[in-house]
């Protein structure tokens, strides 16, 4: 029997509870610069995973990837004025390099918009260039007060998206694709996350964006974290950088722009949502290890059988690892792996030998039980699938048990700092009702409509704002 691992109970500290988790998990370690972070090899294991799938997801698109430098010109963010300010507080700003005081200063990636568009208005010179749809998967330093490993950090990993279009429409109806089909798609049957799909007040949206995009999470305290966001971009870009096509008409128009990210704050979410109070939870599908199939003891028997049953399992398709460090103690190890999250241990010894079983423990569920070990390739298949679906079922109930439907702004504040999300008439909350809710530490999530889609407008009658905490 596995002991429980030492980890602060979620209840009494959440905060306590998931940095107890990632250090235990061994998911990420502190940088040596405040704010930075070491990605250990089991915590980038997850990224690659959601990265591949991702990637896939963006391809299919007909985006292309690229690369574009990490040091960018500062004058290239003064030409946007409101993305400049707001990108000012968080800048890293380097002016001095090979020994001498640099004649203009550059800035460490915050966000390629500016870089990307002095190349577009290079690329996209007729109507026959669009729509051009560009991804690069890179890091990004945004200098962080209040650093948090994966929520927060002053260099993280993501993927953005940039793309021209030569009409409103296009790009608009792009961005929309990436948030609901790329985005949408993946965290619900990839990383089985619960969401809701909405639009950023304008205090809130992206700066130099016409419209803001979000997917918002629900953690398991009840804050909530904004898991990914596509922007409209409209012209305001394209005018700043002359980024111009010749036109079907034979005229010179500015295209319109969309641009898009994903985080390593998903591996973040996927802590706070999924896990308890004995470690990580990992969806089957997301899972580098779907089956870790652990010897009990050394005997050699027991060990043929144990990479003789890995052998089988990855046969049938799963991703396996064999687990037969039998100089570690069996319980260390056990609970090594639950905190890690595995979907599934398969726990082989001499008497499971003797009686052609094994011992199946399910982490997502919980519990355990004997089975035979020729059966295991059947049976595994199904049940990986019924705990994907279980996550996703548990983190949509929690959201909707914790949402209350409110109809003034004190209500809304008192539902939120109670560790819960709040729902209540835009057109009641408004400009000054989220002035006032921020005195709380409490924002607008998103504006969503009451069918549960996306307003195509700011202020469309019966848009519903979600307010809540948020990471």
């Amino acid at each position: 029997m596995a002991k429980a691992p030492v980890l602060t109970p979620r209840a009494d500290d959440f905060p306590r509870w998931y940095q107890d988790l990632i250090n235990k998990a061994e998911l990420a370690d502190n940088g040596p610069v405040r704010g930075t972070m070491v990605i250990r090899p089991y915590g980038y294991g997850l990224w690659e995973r959601m990265q591949a799938d991702l990637d896939t997801r963006i391809k299919a698109t007909g985006t292309q990837n690229a690369y574009f430098p990490l040091l960018i010109p500062q004058a290239y963010l003064s030409r946007e004025a409101e993305h400049v300010e707001g990108f000012a507080p968080e800048l890293a700003v380097v002016t001095r390099a090979g020994g001498k005081e640099l004649e203009e200063p550059v800035v460490v990636r915050p966000t390629s918009e500016t870089i990307v568009n002095e190349y577009f208005s290079k690329w996209v010179q007729s109507y026959r260039d669009l729509p051009l749809l560009i991804n690069q998967w890179a890091n990004v330093v945004r200098w962080e007060l209040r650093p948090r490993l994966f929520l927060r950090t002053s260099e993280f990993l993501w993927q953005e998206g940039h793309t021209a279009h030569a009409s409103y429409e296009d790009a608009r109806d792009f961005a929309a694709r990436i948030h609901r089909d790329v985005y949408g798609d993946f965290m619900e049957n990839v990383l089985a996350m619960d969401f809701v799909l909405g639009r950023k007040t304008p205090k809130e949206r992206f700066a130099g964006a016409l419209n803001t995009l979000t997917l918002e999470g629900m953690m398991g305290d009840g804050k909530a974290l904004q898991l990914g966001t596509s922007h409209e971009l409209g012209q305001n870009f394209a005018k700043a950088f002359h980024t111009q096509y010749l036109s079907r008409d034979g005229g010179q128009e500015y295209v319109w722009q969309t641009s898009w990210g994903a985080t390593t704050r998903m591996i973040g979410a996927l802590v706070m949502m999924h896990g308890d109070d004995n470690g990580l939870r990992v969806p089957p599908r997301l899972a580098a290890v779907q089956v870790v199939v652990l010897a009990i003891k050394g005997d050699d028997a027991v060990l043929a059988k144990v990479r003789e049953t890995g052998d089988r399992l990855r046969a049938a398709g799963l991703r396996v690892q064999v687990d037969d460090r039998t100089d570690v103690p069996f319980g260390r190890r056990a609970v090594d792996w639950e905190l890690k999250g595995v979907p599934v241990r398969v726990e082989i010894g001499p008497r499971d030998l003797e009686n052609g079983t094994a011992m199946l423990a399910r982490r997502i569920p919980g519990g355990k039980e004997p089975v035979a070990v020729d059966a295991l390739a059947g049976l595994l298949p199904a049940l990986l699938e019924e705990d994907q679906a279980l996550l996703l079922r548990q983190s949509r109930e929690r959201r909707v048990a914790r949402t209350s439907e409110v109809s003034t702004v004190a209500e809304a504040a008192e539902a939120a700092v109670a560790g819960g999300w709040a729902r209540i008439p835009w057109a009641t909350l408004g400009a000054g009702g989220e002035a006032a809710l921020a005195e709380h530490g409490v924002t607008v999530r998103c504006l969503v409509a009451e069918d549960g889609s996306v307003p195509e407008t700011d202020d469309a009658p019966g848009t519903v704002a979600l307010v809540a905490r948020a990471y």
